[in-house]
């Protein structure tokens, strides 16, 4: 039994590669109270009732939470009562949450239960030994989000306006809330690894308990529900038992870009006496990533990257997206203007999206939100200041993702900005504990330090650059074949290691600004300066749609051209507030014609042999 209410929002299971039939979505109405001098525990917030309400999963920031208060937040507090199904007592109650910014605090009535510090990553707690064997609960949720605290923000402002591509806050809950009942032994997390040339999967789950009796048993079936495979394991055998599904020939389907196919996973927990206390349901893609020289392969053959910046915003509620729709919609209508995946930009986005990416056959990077981290205050001020905590989240992040075929490719830190001297700082440690976190935990995907520049460590998989240069003839002085394509247009000083023959791509390039209606009103490039407090984009911001279909295949030309370059990735996707470089407006209307972009990329790739 699941118990779904379609009325409340986001009622969607929100963990598709380990889904379990019952559970219980917490979204909804919940109260709340804003705890702006972060006193509230003191103050008895804990014991007495909160002033207003609002509706999780969206931040209080945000219009769909029912508040829109976009000030700064130090600590926001959220309660609602729970009533447990009378069927799940005698079971392990396990409490979800997918992403909560930045350091949350959990009680069930009036017993601390857990603590997690990290605005992008999910996590998890039994709460059955809080509960007492109570059949309801208070559950009661601080989160503490201080501008003034070091932390990954991602793209979030620490000023109280928008501004260029520094967005509007997110404080608190930002993902869906559920439960759901276990058994003491039950799975917590799978590995699913493809192995293309022995045509099979490697299942590892983690269990709770390595039970004495006790096996985990793995069914493979195809698209029409055919078992093509299967096998198990003795839990008592191997702290992370280990499932090999190896398939004959004729059931050997690809996961490919633009062609997905998904086997479907069923993972069963069977007792000493055979009878079953736990099963999930997931999928698998078998696919293949190796890199050739300078070419990343996808199952054994270059795969052209034409990748788009998607940074995962929406004006009504910010870095969550309002429906489960939505997240397909972002990804067909990139696919409709001629990209064939992106970089999830600057926020770890939510399974549901890795799942319609998984779906569609959608290549995407995995990636972090620390845009500018630097060993001081970054340029704008912005405290995102490197600690341990980016670490842990990091890893937290490739553990939850492991097992997404769309995931072709894992970066940690994006444009740090960090002078080089002739000492190590700490970001050098950082960058490269995320780089080895990454590689340790993932042998089949390329892992790139840090897109853009300060690239700190020698044997990174992959080397990129990010040029907004907008003049095509020069873009092409750049980057031309047989020069120095792979040098950074950045400040020298930032750039820490020599690019040394790896994969190479201009991983942010165009972002191309226009604005139909302030370009009809303005007469000359003075006015478009002094329109950047309403609308703002990278370099000249052209005059009409002609020059936009002329500089974006005259840029995008030179990246296709270029035979030392794997793909390209294009800013961006849709406007965001200000930020009004998209191919699509802030509300996904389409600001061009995206069958002509589409027909340009199409075009460029074909004409190159890309």
């Amino acid at each position: 039994m699941s118990i779904i209410n379609q009325n409340i929002p986001r009622p969607e299971y929100p963990r598709p590669q380990m889904v379990r039939q019952e559970w219980l979505n917490l979204n909804g109405t919940w109260d709340f109270e804003f705890d702006p001098g972060d006193s509230g525990l003191e103050r008895g917030l804990l014991e007495t009732p909160l002033s207003d309400s609002i509706t999780v999963p969206f931040v209080p920031e945000s219009e769909m939470s029912g508040i829109g208060d976009a000030d700064f937040h130090e600590a926001v507090w959220y309660r609602r009562r729970v009533e447990i199904p009378a069927e799940w007592r005698n079971q392990h109650l396990i409490l979800h949450f997918g992403a909560v910014d930045h350091d949350t605090t959990i009680w069930v009535d009036d017993t601390e239960v857990m603590r997690h510090r990290g605005g992008f990553t999910s996590f998890e707690v039994d709460i059955t030994d809080a509960l007492k064997n109570k059949t309801d609960f208070a559950l009661t949720v601080r989160a503490r989000d201080s501008r003034h605290d070091w932390q990954a923000r991602g793209k979030q402002s620490t000023w109280y306006g928008n501004s260029e591509c520094f967005y509007t806050r997110s404080t608190g809950i930002w993902q869906t809330v559920w439960i759901e009942p276990v058994p003491k032994v039950h799975i917590r997390q799978v590995n699913i690894t493809p192995h293309v040339g022995m045509e099979a999967f490697e299942v590892v789950p983690v269990v709770s308990s390595n039970t004495t009796g006790y096996r985990i048993h793995a069914i493979l079936s195809d698209e029409n529900g055919n078992e093509v495979s299967s096998g198990d394991a003795r839990l008592a055998d191997d702290f992370s038992p280990t499932i090999m599904l190896q398939l004959e020939d004729e059931d050997v389907h690809l996961w490919e870009p633009g062609h997905s196919y998904l086997y479907s996973l069923s993972l069963i927990v069977t007792d000493e006496t055979g009878t079953v206390i736990d099963k999930i349901e997931s999928y698998a893609g078998l696919r293949s990533m190796t890199i050739s020289g300078t070419d990343i392969l996808i199952n054994g053959r270059p795969v052209f990257q034409r990748l788009v910046l998607d940074q995962g915003y929406w004006p009504q509620s910010l870095m969550t997206a309002p429906s489960d729709q939505a997240l397909i919609d972002d990804i067909e209508l990139s696919m409709k203007a001629g990209f064939n995946g992106a970089r999830l930009h600057q926020k770890v986005f939510e399974e549901r999206y890795l799942y319609h990416a998984d779906r569609l056959g959608y290549l995407v990077w995995g990636e972090f939100g620390d845009w500018g981290v630097s060993s001081g205050i970054g340029p704008k001020g912005n405290n995102q200041h490197q600690t341990a905590s980016f670490i842990t989240q990091w890893i937290e992040a490739v553990q939850r993702d492991y097992s997404h075929p769309a995931i072709i490719g894992w970066c940690g830190l994006n444009e740090t900005y960090q002078v080089l001297t002739d000492r190590i700082t700490d970001l050098d440690d950082v960058t490269r504990a995320m780089f080895l976190a990454a590689k340790g935990m993932d042998k089949t995907r390329p892992v790139l330090d840090a897109s853009g520049y300060s690239h700190r460590v020698i044997d990174s998989d992959v080397y990129d650059a990010h040029n907004y240069e907008q003049n095509p003839a020069e873009f092409a002085r750049i980057f031309a074949p047989g020069g120095e394509p792979f040098r950074n247009d950045c400040e020298g000083d930032r750039i820490s290691v020599p690019y040394a023959g790896q994969p190479y791509f201009v991983s942010e390039y165009g972002g191309i600004w226009w604005n139909a209606e302030l370009a009809a009103r303005s007469n000359s490039q003075t006015d478009a300066e002094q329109d950047r407090s309403q609308s703002w984009g990278y370099g000249q911001r052209i005059a009409s749609e002609d020059e936009f279909y002329e500089r974006f295949e005259g840029l995008t030309r030179v990246l296709c051209s270029n035979p030392g370059h794997f793909g390209y990735c294009y800013t961006q996707l849709t406007d965001v507030f200000q930020e009004e470089n998209g191919i699509y407006d802030f509300k996904r209307q389409p600001k061009f014609d995206i069958n002509r972009i589409r027909r340009i990329q199409e075009g460029l790739v074909s004409q190159y042999g890309r």
